[in-house]
């Protein structure tokens, strides 16, 4: 059948669902490098002596450059103004320069002495010169990966946006949490296999590689969207700089930003120590510990396109966000009980804090696209994931500092990959209750937010289709 006038490919359903598929697998790809050596935390610092603090700088490194030189507001500004199909392609190629850098550092090519960073009679820090250069390297990553981000965001909302939205979103999300789980699965067999650190490091760019393929295959999707669009002559508004002064008069899209950052500091920098909490607190082997936390990605990859098209149909989507803030918080809490050690009791909290892994991001990023108008979503995007970041940056460097300060419990010899090495022993209590911290605020933020959407109107409590099936308006 022969489309209407002012019909465009994204109307054809197959077409863009197959569009959703490829920018979701291109997630999957990117997200595999963001926690491939978070499994392998032990043997980082056997390997290559690292310390609780090393490891924290490293794993807050991925924020560098995206906070400190704005490299993610840029992004947002580059996507606004040249699309997706440029800046995704961009993103990827950074990704691929970064995680060539860490693979130079991981694999032994970097002399293991401190570096001690000094201006005049003042250290700020001193950190081993490998886990610096991976740092770098992750820094390199993380501007890419964060671009791509929003620039993933971006495309699902252009193609989906009047339609099933919160299920698209939620489905991108949840296949780039299968890179996550296999990050958290696949290391220490593949260490453990190779008798190489790096492996993880090598899938991860050969991987990024078939990403780059799979996203130039969306471009040409995409392209064809644009000349449709052309043809049926929508109007498209251009990007301006005084877009950004607009937003940040939204009261209600701060409250998202820091409702994301305090949820993210709690669940992300979780994940990198995860697998050491287990060992330590339920003394079972990194082999099998790394698949606990795996749990969590994989909750969300079933429950997040539920949660997703629940919203879509029934609305709802600030209570959904402090559901899974109180879980959240629940989890964490738990996890600090000393005497908490049975291993199916810590099972079912990382599956309990997949739900709330689920319920935020499924309703959080949909929420931004009906604040903010598509036009402005690139901006508004980058600026919540720069403010994100400085969570991702600060937080597990504070995590690792606390764990080398005041956690240390002793030292121990145990068998790894069959060579003697002596690990050290930690109590993870306090950065739990750190979490469960974050989780508090969260709760706060997300029910200030709700108390916004109710003055303001804008429409987070109701569906995005309604009963009829009728496409609700969105976007500020």
């Amino acid at each position: 059948m022969k489309q209407s006038l002012n019909s465009s490919l994204k109307d054809r359903k197959n077409i863009r669902w197959t569009v959703l598929v490829l920018v979701s697998f291109t997630m999957l790809c990117a997200y595999y490098l963001t926690d491939a050596l978070a499994p392998l935390e032990l043997r980082l610092e056997t390997s290559l002596s690292w310390s609780a603090t090393d490891y924290g700088f490293y794993t807050g490194a991925y924020g560098w450059f995206n906070i400190f030189l704005l490299m993610l507001v840029f992004g947002g500004m580059i996507l606004d103004k040249a699309g997706v199909k440029f800046t995704g392609i961009l993103a990827i190629v950074i990704m691929l320069a970064g995680a060539g850098i860490k693979y130079w550092a991981i694999s032994g090519h970097v002399a293991s002495e401190m570096f001690t960073f000094k201006i005049g009679q003042w250290t700020g820090f001193e950190v081993k010169q490998s886990a610096l250069v991976a740092g770098l390297g992750f820094a390199v990553f993380g501007v890419g990966a964060e671009m791509f981000g929003i620039t993933a965001n971006k495309a699902v909302i252009r193609w989906f946006k009047g339609r099933e939205l919160a299920l698209a979103i939620g489905l991108n999300t949840s296949v780039g949490r299968i890179g996550t789980a296999l990050a958290m699965f696949t290391p220490v067999p593949l260490v453990s296999m190779t008798k190489n650190l790096s492996t993880p490091v090598i899938l991860s760019v050969l991987l990024l590689c078939i990403g780059l393929i799979t996203f130039i295959c969306f471009s040409f999707l995409d392209k064809k969207l644009d000349k449709d669009e052309i043809e049926n002559q929508e109007e498209k508004e251009e990007f301006k700089f005084s877009d950004i002064r607009e937003i940040a008069k939204i009261k209600a899209f701060w409250i998202i930003t820091v409702l994301c950052v305090l949820f993210y500091s709690a669940v992300f920098p979780f994940i990198k120590y995860a697998t050491q909490l287990i060992v330590q607190k339920f003394g079972v082997s990194d082999e099998f510990a790394g698949n606990i936390p795996a749990l969590l990605p994989f909750g969300a990859l079933i429950l997040t396109p539920v949660f997703g098209s629940l919203y879509d149909k029934k609305g709802k989507g600030a209570t959904i966000m402090i559901i899974g803030s109180v879980l959240l918080l629940l989890v964490h809490l738990l996890f600090a009980v000393p005497s908490l050690n049975n291993l199916f009791i810590a099972i079912g909290l990382v599956l309990i804090l997949g739900v709330a892994f689920s319920l935020v991001p499924s309703a959080m990023w949909p929420s931004v696209a009906k604040i903010i108008p598509e036009k402005r979503l690139g901006t508004a995007y980058s600026i919540t994931f720069w403010v994100q970041n400085w969570g991702l940056m600060l937080v597990p460097m504070l995590i690792g500092y606390v764990l080398d300060k005041y956690c240390i419990t002793g030292k121990e010899i145990r068998m790894i990959d069959g060579i003697e090495k002596e690990i050290t022993l930690y109590s993870f209590t306090v950065p739990m209750l750190i979490f469960a911290c974050f989780g508090a605020l969260a709760i706060i933020f997300a029910f200030w937010l709700k108390k916004e959407d109710a003055k303001k109107g804008y429409g987070l409590e109701k569906a995005n289709i309604d009963e009829t099936g009728t496409l609700c308006e969105m976007g500020g």
